[in-house]
């Protein structure tokens, strides 16, 4: 029969493994934020140059909620540039997921659709999508539309290259057995090879949000007069480095948000993976 203390034991041991593992995962974090605190209050460098994490922080408190105006013209506006830099993302993502999910598909599948379209798409993805910003400024103007064009050339080819690995790199045994079963030429795609392809697929869709905040904030530097990347930009001019920074770290929050958000979907739709390698486990 199990004791009190026994039982104490095993209730407080898997929380203290929790706890050590979330410290873990902090750790160093903190460290390098100690470490960059310290150096920048050492007069090494001029703190206008290199704020400390406190300044930068209480820039972006400021920058959020309005505290004391000390973030100037942009503060409390941090919501309404977020808002704008995510519209522009969503926009630009989702054309190119639905565009590169469709024709990597069709490339993957057939050889004659890979063999007049893949050469020229090959040509195109080599050049960065930064090179694009003068063609889009004078096809699209001084707005939204240049900087979801650039996002959509970001986002675009890192899913269709994966989606063209993930059609493939399938098993052919479940091809041949669908055939087996009389599945015509379509239920074998939308039932057998995009299904068995989604690991890749998702693989894609992760690498290409990251690329698409990329060049939304590349964009916002050049062609927009809002949104997180022109308030880096405007930031810098004034040399408030303080601002700077906090745009970078609204940058990486909201790209972490997207990421984590296609990681939810990911788990959702591909629980029959989760469940066959707890199994295999």
């Amino acid at each position: 029969m199990q004791t009190a203390s026994g039982r104490l034991r095993a209730s407080f041991l898997p929380n203290l493994r929790w706890v050590l593992t979330k410290i873990e995962r902090i750790a160093v974090p903190l460290l390098l934020l100690a470490i960059w605190e310290a150096f920048s209050r050492s007069g090494a460098l001029p703190q206008a140059l290199l704020p400390p994490p406190s300044a930068v922080l209480y820039a972006l408190a400021d920058w959020m909620f309005g505290i004391d105006g000390s973030s100037q013209d942009y503060s409390g506006t941090w919501l309404r540039n977020a808002a704008a830099s995510t519209l522009r993302v969503a926009a630009g993502f989702t054309v190119a997921a639905a565009l590169g999910i469709v024709l990597g598909t069709a490339i993957g599948w057939s050889r004659v659709i890979e063999a007049t379209v893949e050469p020229t798409l090959q040509m195109l993805r080599p050049i960065p999508p930064v090179s694009w910003i003068p063609l889009a400024i004078i096809w699209f103007g001084i707005a939204d539309r240049p900087a979801i064009f650039l996002v959509f050339l970001g986002a675009f080819f890192p899913v269709l290259m994966n989606t063209i690995h993930g059609v493939k790199t399938i098993d052919r045994n479940l091809i041949r057995a669908g055939e087996m079963m009389g599945a015509s030429e379509r239920q074998l795609l939308t039932d057998i090879v995009v299904p068995a392809a989604l690991p890749s697929i998702f693989a894609g869709l992760r690498i290409a949000v990251g690329s698409a905040w990329m060049l939304t904030v590349t964009a916002e530097m050049v062609a927009v007069k809002s949104g997180v990347g022109y308030v880096l930009w405007d930031s810098y001019y004034f040399l408030r480095y303080d601002m700077v920074i906090a745009a970078m770290v609204s940058i990486g929050l909201l790209g972490f948000l997207s990421d984590y958000g296609i990681k939810l979907l990911m788990a959702r739709v591909l629980r029959w993976q989760r469940t066959t390698v707890r199994r295999g486990a």
